[in-house]
């Protein structure tokens, strides 16, 4: 189990998703990601760097936008969707050491 609390890992997956959707600040993104990041998405290539990859290939105008966040322990919940589509995302963040190291999307929660 990590040193910070589920607030701080809450707040953490939050500013990350704004560094990383809205703001498209790659380099200070990279900072929310571990370099091992594992996303476990058919779609998406593996590692931080196929994770952003995809955000740089869609419209700057997609923002994220937050709806509902949970977090126990190491696990964060987080259900958002985009301001201009229909997608809903959603997902379990694992963090560790202050990092999101793992997420498993549309969790069917």
């Amino acid at each position: 189990m990590s040193q910070t609390t589920p607030e701080q890992n809450k707040a953490l997956v939050l500013e990350a998703f704004d560094t990383l959707f809205n703001k498209r600040d790659y380099e200070a993104a990279a900072r929310f990601w571990s370099d091992n990041y594992i996303q476990h998405s058919a779609h998406i290539e593996p590692g931080r760097d196929g994770l952003f990859r995809l955000v740089a290939s869609i419209p700057d105008t997609l923002r994220y936008e937050h709806a509902v966040i949970v977090a126990e322990d190491d696990y964060v919940l987080l259900h958002g969707g985009f301001q201009v589509s229909a997608v809903r995302l959603r997902g379990l963040s694992s963090i560790s050491s202050g990092l999101q190291t793992v997420v498993w999307p549309n969790t069917g929660m």
